[in-house]
């Protein structure tokens, strides 16, 4: 969003040319900032689609929806890089909560991940709802997002698979070291993940039993996830 953003700035000019333009829907008189850290510069901002079609002053052109932003902000969507909307989104795909105060984009996977899930993993996950039911019905974090992707949510999405989560599928609850082949299978639940579309591996080590993972174990989740060019990222209080 961000590049798309910026980018739209140097089409600007192009709306002052020729016959007026006509778009979508145009902001009109807002501040606007785009996500690069500049000061926020008076304009207009015209959409055509889903695109940010020009920026600047459009006094000239026409939309079918025309927005007064005067005294506003006007800006890409915000990240949320610590969301934890994977059951909201499942029981109101429209995310009202945080579109309302301009998040388009959810983040998860802070230690735990929504996928990949044994059978124990997802019994818990049940036994944990609260008001909202619904059914488990995927394993991997791929398939999870899938799901939401076929349900229709207003933000995008993207996650981390959770080093807690790698580390409850193949050595549960238990505070000891994962052995050899444990280590490596989670080592391919996260290459799997990464394939899936994961953007790394996220931690958050002051909870058990994040916190019976050694440096070496982490070490090895990342390694695996840097193959695919992966992140890490910590909770760590």
């Amino acid at each position: 969003m961000r590049l798309r953003f910026v980018a739209a700035l140097g089409v600007t000019l192009l709306a002052g040319c020729g016959s007026p333009h006509s778009y979508d829907a145009i902001i009109r008189g807002g501040t606007v900032y785009d996500g690069t850290g500049a000061p926020g510069v008076v304009a207009d901002v015209a959409i055509a689609g889903d695109r940010i079609a020009a920026i600047g002053d459009l006094k000239d052109a026409r939309a079918d929806k025309v927005i007064d932003a005067s005294g506003k902000a006007v800006s890409p969507g915000f990240i949320n890089m610590l969301s934890w909307a994977v059951d909201d989104l499942i029981a109101d795909g429209r995310s009202l909560g945080d579109i309302s105060q301009g998040v388009t984009l959810e983040v998860f996977g802070e230690g735990m991940s929504w996928g990949p899930l044994n059978d124990d993993m997802k019994k818990g996950l049940k036994e944990r709802q609260g008001d909202f039911k619904y059914d488990i019905e995927w394993t991997t974090l791929g398939e999870y997002l899938d799901y939401l992707e076929r349900k229709g949510v207003s933000p995008n999405v993207a996650s981390f698979i959770g080093a807690t989560s790698a580390r409850i599928h193949e050595v549960g609850f238990d505070n000891r070291a994962a052995d050899a082949e444990e280590l490596a299978r989670m080592q391919d639940l996260v290459r799997d993940a990464m394939k899936e579309g994961a953007m790394g591996v996220g931690s958050s080590l002051i909870y058990a039993p994040a916190n019976f993972a050694s440096t070496e174990e982490l070490t090895a989740l990342v390694a695996a996830a840097a193959e695919y060019d992966g992140m890490y990222i910590s909770h760590i209080r």
